[in-house]
């Protein structure tokens, strides 16, 4: 395994970590989801990742109870949780979003679920129209102060919000975001490519990215694109994700991540592998969160250490086109 500071940070995350998005608590066993987070220990990685809204919070508490059945040690791993969507299957204006109240309680909240005294890295899931960003610096910065959270970053924000909370922070000498979670993949690069780029080295902004695969679509795993998308696309409980993932026809995703996949057979590599990979190389990327229902799945997944630096330029610049 290969580690990597968080941004400007001192603190050193995996550069593959694994996350409960879409798996623990719903689709995965517990005895699974424990054969997971072991075969993930077993292999270096240091950081685990959650949300309060994941399976409403039963995904939190699946892991909190595999990773201290594990008997893991405490400084040896990271954990995180996020707050905004609430973890109610239909929450009160103040079980969900980012104000004070809600930020505090989600906090605790998390700290119960996954067993630990301090949650290592706390993300705001998204931004909160409803609540000033400058309300939720004082929160974050009040976990801090507190020892219930060591770091605090964002998730899918904008880099203006951003930028406004470390100019909230710098003014009132709070603790100011480290971090961010963006979707980041072949077929998603603008916001960590373009938007982001001023923010690495003007802020120190740190990026834990999420679907390197586009939820499945860069797999391989269809035959049509008209009608056979991944299997975690057909499920119908995820029709919202199917709409997200595969997007406005002009953008073409189904039809790029074909081409990707048969440019990825052609170099000789599994395209989920090569996928992950390609997010490695990008030095701006602190940390890219694995997703995985199966050992088997996970460990293919971290194949992906060995492919950055085998394949030639040429060979990535291949791959970017076919999903161009």
């Amino acid at each position: 395994m290969h580690y990597r500071r968080l941004g400007s940070s001192g603190l050193q995350l995996s550069a593959l970590s694994f996350g409960a998005w879409l798996t623990f608590g719903n689709q995965v066993p517990r005895s699974e989801g424990r054969n997971l987070v072991a075969a993930a220990w077993d292999h270096g990685i240091n950081f685990f990742d959650n949300a309060e809204s994941y399976a409403n919070g039963n995904a939190e508490s699946v892991m909190g109870d595999v990773i201290a059945d594990l008997r893991l040690p405490r400084d040896g791993f990271c954990v995180s949780s996020k707050v905004f969507f609430g973890a109610a299957e239909d929450p009160r204006p103040t079980q969900r979003g980012l104000s004070k109240k809600h930020v505090h309680d989600a906090c605790h909240a998390a700290l119960k679920r996954l067993r630990v005294d301090a949650l290592d890295l706390f993300y705001c899931h998204r931004p909160d129209p409803d609540t000033p960003v400058e309300e939720t610096v004082w929160a974050m910065d009040a976990l801090i102060r507190q020892g219930k959270v060591l770091y605090w970053g964002t998730s899918e924000w904008p880099a203006h919000l951003i930028r406004e909370a470390h100019r909230v922070a710098k003014t009132h000498h709070l603790v100011a975001p480290q971090m961010e979670q963006p979707q980041y993949n072949l077929l998603h690069r603008e916001r960590v490519e373009l938007e982001y780029a001023p923010l690495y080295a003007e802020l120190g902004l740190g990026t834990t990215t999420f679907s390197p695969l586009a939820s499945g679509l860069l797999t391989g795993k269809y035959a049509d694109a008209s009608k056979d998308e991944p299997a975690r696309l057909e499920r119908e409980e995820l029709g919202w994700l199917k709409r997200i993932v595969v997007g406005d026809e002009s953008e073409r995703r189904v039809e790029r991540a074909r081409r990707f996949a048969e440019a990825a057979k052609a170099i000789g590599h599994p395209p989920a592998t090569l996928a992950i990979a390609w997010c490695l190389r990008n030095p701006h990327v602190s940390s890219v969160i694995l997703g995985a229902s199966r050992v088997e799945q996970l460990l293919q997944n971290l194949a992906a250490l060995e492919l950055v630096d085998t394949l030639d330029e040429v060979q990535w610049q291949q791959l970017e086109a076919a999903a161009a």
